[in-house]
C-alpha cells in the first residue's frame, strides 16, 4: 500500500469519526438543556412538563450513544457521559423531592460513572428543594429531605476508587459534604425558630384562656 492508499484510509477513518461527533456534540447538549428545564419544572412542581423534558432527553441521550456506538475515541470523549450525568441528576432529584425511592444505574439507563457524579449533583438540588420547604415552614418535610442527602453521600463515600475510573467524584462529594452541613445548620436554625414560634403561640393561648376564666 502506498502512502496516498494509506493517506486515504486515514481520511476516511477520521471522517466517520468526525460524523460521529457532530451527531454526538448537537444530542448530548439537547440532553443537557432539558434535563436543567426539567430540575427547574420539579422544583416549580410542574411533573407533566418535567416527565416530558427528562423523556426529551433520554430520546438524546439514546441517539448520542448511537453515534458513538462504533467510535470508542469519540464515546469517552465526554459528550455522552456528560448528558448522563445531567440525566442522572434530574431522574433523582425527582426522586428526592417526590419522596420516592432513588433509581439505579442500571434503571436509568446511564453509566455507573456519571451516575455516580449525578447523585453529587442532586444533593445541591436537594439543599435548594429544602430551602423551598423552610420558606414555607415546612420543616419536617426538609428533615425527610436531608435525611435522602445523608443516605446519598453516604453512598458516595464509599467510592474509594481513582478519580480516572469515577470521573473526579472525590471533588464532587467533597462539595455535596458542605452542602450538607449548610443544610444541616440551616434546617437546625428553621427548626428552633419553629419551637420557639409554637411555645409562644401556646402561651398565649394560655394567657387569653386564663384571663377568660378571670373574667367569668
Amino acid at each position: 500500500m502506498d502512502l496516498e492508499e494509506i493517506a486515504e484510509a486515514i481520511r476516511r477513518r477520521f471522517d466517520e469519526r468526525m460524523e460521529a461527533r457532530e451527531r454526538a456534540l448537537p444530542a448530548s447538549r439537547r440532553a443537557i438543556r432539558a434535563c436543567a428545564n426539567a430540575i427547574r419544572a420539579i422544583h416549580r412542581g410542574e411533573w407533566d412538563q418535567a416527565h416530558r423534558l427528562m423523556d426529551e432527553a433520554r430520546a438524546a441521550i439514546d441517539e448520542c450513544a448511537e453515534a458513538v456506538r462504533d467510535h470508542p475515541e469519540i464515546r469517552y470523549a465526554g459528550y455522552l457521559q456528560d448528558a448522563e450525568k445531567e440525566y442522572a441528576e434530574a431522574r433523582i432529584t425527582e426522586a428526592v423531592v417526590a419522596r420516592r425511592p432513588i433509581p439505579s444505574p442500571e434503571e436509568l439507563g446511564v453509566e455507573d460513572a456519571p451516575y455516580l457524579n449525578g447523585v453529587a449533583e442532586a444533593i445541591g438540588e436537594a439543599r435548594r428543594h429544602i430551602l423551598d420547604l423552610l420558606r414555607h415552614g415546612r420543616v419536617a418535610e426538609g428533615e425527610a429531605a436531608l435525611s435522602a442527602m445523608d443516605d446519598l453521600y453516604t453512598m458516595l463515600v464509599t467510592m474509594d476508587y481513582p478519580d480516572a475510573i469515577t470521573g473526579n467524584l472525590r471533588r464532587s462529594t467533597d462539595v455535596a459534604r458542605s452542602l450538607i452541613e449548610r443544610t444541616r445548620g440551616d434546617l437546625s436554625v428553621a427548626r428552633v425558630s419553629q419551637d420557639l414560634h409554637d411555645a409562644l403561640e401556646r402561651h398565649a393561648r394560655e394567657v387569653l384562656g386564663g384571663e377568660g376564666v378571670s373574667r367569668g
